[in-house]
């Protein structure tokens, strides 16, 4: 682990916060590059990608701390320590989410295509993400697992599948439901080597219940995408 990277002065350099920041400009990048390529506004994609990324974080953090009110009622100054990690997806998933629909629908451009685009770069993200939460050592593994490793893995090897489909012609919301459902597969898998979530039904975590969630959702949206289109 190394949860800080240097000091300069009063400030310390966390190597979460600068994954953070890092997978930001390197998935906002590529997106407006794609944005270009795709004949998109690219100034709209990076503000659509800066206000999701900072939507993601909020939604993530206030996800974490509904699960774990107990420790923030007893310690209500760790809610703004965000170095100390403490953030779950879901929430950022969600929040993201209702804001893009906000942005996209008040800048009147296409929902799914926009969201097509920006899809694999946030898995990309996510990846970059992950290898924050392992210096940070939160998101740790049963037995010394690095299940952050394993998961940032899984989540470039999607952002590569999801390029490979964009770069050829799909139907509008294809990229978007195959993010959606290959995310709920690596997320309810890696959740058997967790070790930071508590079993709450049936033996499965929230995360893994939310996962099941999307998993069916992205699948019931793929099957009407891939019938609709052979109509």
């Amino acid at each position: 682990m190394l949860p800080e990277i240097c000091h300069i002065g009063p400030f310390t350099i966390y190597s979460y916060g600068l994954m953070l920041v890092l997978a930001f400009f390197v998935s906002s990048y590529l997106a407006v590059r794609q944005a270009r390529k795709m004949q998109i506004d690219s100034e709209k994609i990076f503000n659509l990608m800066f206000y999701v990324f900072i939507c993601g974080i909020i939604g993530s953090r206030i996800l974490y701390i509904l699960i774990n009110l107990p420790y923030y009622f007893k310690n209500p100054l760790e809610v703004i320590m965000l170095q100390h990690g403490g953030m779950a997806i879901f929430g950022g998933i969600i929040s993201g989410f209702i804001f893009a629909w906000l942005f996209i629908r008040r800048n009147k451009m296409d929902l799914l295509v926009t969201l097509d685009l920006l899809a694999p770069f946030i898995a990309l993200g996510q990846a970059i993400g992950r290898i924050g939460c392992y210096l940070n050592g939160c998101c740790y593994g049963k037995d010394h697992i690095p299940t952050q490793l394993y998961s940032s893995l899984m989540l470039f090897l999607i952002f590569l599948v999801l390029r490979f489909m964009q770069e050829r012609n799909h139907t509008p919301g294809k990229i978007l439901y195959f993010y959606l459902f290959f995310y709920s597969i690596k997320r309810f898998s890696i959740e058997f080597f967790r070790n930071d979530s508590p079993r709450i039904l049936a033996g499965l975590t929230i995360f893994q219940l939310l996962s099941l969630a999307m998993f069916f959702l992205s699948l019931v949206m793929l099957i009407r995408l891939f019938y609709f289109k052979k109509k």
